[in-house]
This record gives C-alpha cells, structure tokens and sequence, in this order.
C-alpha cells in the first residue's frame, strides 16, 4: 500500500477519497477538548447545550473535526512530507455531533518545484471533510512540501523505501 506520494505523482485537480470514515463518539469529543484544555461547555456539558446553545445538545469541537481530516488525508497527501509548511484557511461550514461519521476528500490545487533545492517540490490542496447525510462540516487548504522521486530513488539505491524499513527476521 502506498503511503502517501512524490512530487511527480501529484496532478492538479486530482482528487484523493480518503478511506475509511470516522464515527465521532462522545467520547473522542471528550477526551480532545480535555487534552487541549477546551472546556466550554457547549462540547462538555449535555445540559448547557441542550438549555443554552441553538442546537439543544453538544457539539463536537471544531479543532477535532479538522485533525481528523488532516490525519485522513496522510496516506494520499502527505504521507512522504518534507514538512507541513502551512495552512492557508480553515472553515467550519457546519456543526458535527455525537455518532456522526466523517468522510473526507483532497482535491490537489497546485503544485510547483523548489526555487532553492532541486530534490523537492510544494504541492497545495484543499481537503474538505463531509457527515454521513453529505453536509459539508469543514474546509482547509494547506500547503506540503513533499521529495522528488529521483531524489528518494538516488538517497538508497537498493531501491529500499527508507520510511519503511524492513524488519528484523523472527527469532
């Protein structure tokens, strides 16, 4: 399984589905705004929201939805990544709650080679997340500095993929 792409291999308007989905628990909702220290009560606390939010019940922090995605999209986008350089925009288009399931999809923007090192490229793309009825939740456009190919094939020439190792033989 490919884990991630060169700069060669991205194409402008190419568009990566990113598998599987993800159900979002109460739980997982939870457990980020604790790790981050969100505690605002319309994501912590089922009588807050359900008595003072317009959508009577809790709803999933922004932020979680968005790592979600960007983690989702690793395999296709930015699996090889010389480094995340920068996100450009990020919208949240609408609420997710509890038991929703999140899909997503990168669409490649652009890409275009370093104008200081020969051996890689930038590719920008848009990765927009969806709930299982097809509502679009959330947007973000980033920006991936990912190796060439002849780059990655010159560092090991045994022809080794150097981010997959191979491993010891059981004793």
């Amino acid at each position: 399984m490919q884990f991630g792409r060169y700069f060669e291999e991205f194409e402008v308007g190419a568009v990566y589905r990113h598998w599987p989905g993800k159900t979002v628990t109460e739980y997982d909702d939870h457990l980020f705004c604790l790790l981050t220290m969100n505690h605002h009560p319309l994501h912590m606390d089922a009588h807050y929201a359900e008595s003072a939010s317009q959508f009577k019940r809790n709803v999933v922090v922004g932020n979680y939805i968005y790592s979600l995605l960007l983690g989702m999209s690793v395999p296709d986008v930015s699996g090889k990544a010389i480094a995340n350089l920068e996100v450009e925009s990020l919208r949240h288009v609408a609420p997710t709650f509890h038991g929703d399931t999140i899909y997503g999809e990168t669409t490649v923007l652009d890409k275009r080679e370093s104008g200081s090192k020969p051996d890689r490229g930038v590719v920008a793309v848009e990765t927009r997340g969806y709930n299982q009825d097809g509502t679009l939740v959330c947007v973000f456009r980033r920006k991936v500095m990912v190796p060439k190919k002849e780059y990655a094939a010159a560092a090991v020439p045994d022809g080794v993929d150097p981010e997959r190792p191979s491993f010891p033989e059981p004793r």
